[in-house]
């Protein structure tokens, strides 16, 4: 379904909107528990909150979310998925339920591990990684176009070869790996969301599932974003991206696909890839992508049962493992170590706690960092000779809000207290492009505790806004304001007057 509607509203023409592992990740724990229909109603929600996102144009809150941020969370989300799989490729039955339990799982059950699934599992890596390598162009001669065919298509052939093998096997009735098995025929039914919920004996209504959804009504609609919109970045070229649009194409995805049974979709960067790497030129090859998948559930259902399931953790883990950035934390270290700081909080809360809390935790860190920044800028103090004149010399480097108010005064003070009591002071302005009320108050009461010293002030090269809010806040301050003379002639002049 989400191929076709974002074919009316999406922009982008590689984007191929559908199920991904991470969604899948955060959407398991209420299938596991809840039951399948919570799936479907999560993929209703979400789609709502997206939708009135984009109706309301709040793709700006995306900006709010940091580069560290977002790798840190799609590397925690990488190593949660691929780990979580390593108990299908050794053959260990059962689920998992998060990174810790996935790695105890293996531990406590290493003796249950089943050989031959193991062995199907790492051949079919060993496969994946060689056929990712094959030396292909896709404008090469006929020889390179057929090699980079091949390793475009490797998920693709080596579950199909896994398929082949199993079903020869089973044929002869081998029954050496575990197989997917019997997966439902046909097309789901065209109907409304499941607005109450019945698992078991327990009936839930519409606010008891919404109160069981928890911060998940709201996390999993913003990772869905945030991994759409990205993708859309990331393949744009040049073009510009319309966030709100992308917002409201992805909400009507998945509000048309709860009425089919659909989970949570969203853009995937996998498919994209492989849809940009195929030449598509407009969002018409959803349509394309679309309609086989609908010709592979009305046909194929019964061939997927023969899928060994090492294969597609196989699959899985190396899909994942490419999906790493473990180079972003040399690009941090070498650009803004302070960066780190939110990666490796959000890396850490999302493999201990969830990706819904990690990524609330590394969000907070980044505002933690914009507020302490924010409360203590930059700032150049230093005595200058002007013409042979000794100043003390003060350049904020950024604008001032009223966090930094009172440390800027405290700053200036606390330097002025270890100089000779009459030395002027400078506070430079060409780096402030505002200010505000605070600010404006903390200034004049600077001028005033230096007047008590004998120490003349001037406001140097401001520009007109921080400087018309400094004079609304006390005209008298007008005096001080200078943007043109020397400095020396300013002070010599004896222009300011306490």
């Amino acid at each position: 379904m989400g191929c076709f509607v974002y074919l009316i509203f999406g922009g982008s023409k590689d984007i191929t909107v559908g199920p991904t592992a991470i969604m899948a990740l955060m959407v398991q724990k209420y299938v596991i528990g809840l039951g399948e229909d919570f799936a479907v109603l999560v993929c209703f929600l979400s789609g709502a909150v997206i939708t009135v996102m984009g109706v309301l144009h709040l793709g700006f809150l995306v900006d709010f979310i940091s580069m560290p941020v977002i790798c840190g969370f799609s590397n925690a989300a990488a190593i949660i998925i691929a780990t979580s799989q390593l108990g299908t490729l050794l053959g260990i039955k059962g689920r998992s339920d998060s990174f810790v339990d996935a790695i105890l799982k293996v531990i406590d059950h290493i003796k249950e591990t089943q050989l031959w699934d193991t062995v199907l599992g790492v051949c079919s890596m060993v496969v994946l990684v060689l056929l990712k390598m094959l030396p292909g162009k896709k404008q090469g001669s006929l020889f390179e176009k057929f090699m980079w065919l091949v390793s475009l298509a490797r998920n693709a052939i080596v579950v199909m070869v896994g398929v082949l093998i199993a079903y020869v096997l089973f044929s002869h009735d081998i029954l050496p790996f575990q197989i997917t098995g019997d997966i439902a025929e046909g097309l789901p039914p065209f109907t409304p969301p499941p607005f109450t919920i019945v698992n078991g004996s327990r009936t839930y209504t519409f606010s008891e599932a919404v109160g069981e959804l928890g911060i998940g009504i709201l996390s999993i609609p913003l990772i869905a974003i945030l991994e759409s919109i990205a993708i859309a970045k990331a393949f744009a070229k040049g073009k510009t991206v319309d966030a709100n649009q992308e917002m409201l194409a992805l909400g009507l995805c998945n509000i048309c696909g709860s009425f089919v049974r659909s989970m949570p979709v969203t853009g995937s960067f996998t498919r994209t890839a492989v849809n940009n790497a195929s030449g598509v030129k407009t969002p018409m090859g959803g349509v394309i992508t679309g309609g086989l998948v609908l010709l592979a559930c009305g046909l194929l259902t019964a061939t997927f049962k023969f899928i060994p399931k090492a294969t597609l953790a196989a699959v899985i883990i190396i899909a994942m493992f490419y999906m790493l950035e473990l180079r972003i934390f040399i690009v941090l270290w070498r650009t803004k170590k302070i960066d780190l700081v939110p990666l490796i909080v959000t890396l850490l809360c999302c493999l201990a706690v969830g990706l819904e809390y990690g990524m609330i935790a590394g969000i907070a860190v980044n505002l933690i960092l914009l507020l302490y920044f924010a409360a203590r800028p930059g700032l150049l103090i230093e005595e200058r000779i002007v013409d042979g004149l000794t100043v003390l010399f003060v350049s904020p480097k950024q604008s001032l809000s009223f966090p930094a108010a009172e440390y800027l005064r405290e700053r200036v003070m606390s330097w002025c207290d270890k100089r000779p009591a009459n030395i002027p002071v400078v506070i430079e302005g060409r780096h402030v492009l505002r200010i505000d009320a605070t600010v404006a108050k903390n200034m004049a009461l600077l001028l005033s505790d230096l007047a008590t010293r004998d120490q003349m002030v001037i406001f140097w090269n401001w520009c007109e806004d921080a400087r018309r809010t400094l004079i609304s806040y006390n005209s008298s301050l007008a005096t001080y304001c200078r943007s043109s003379g020397s400095i020396a002639q300013i002070f010599s002049g004896k222009l300011l007057v306490f």
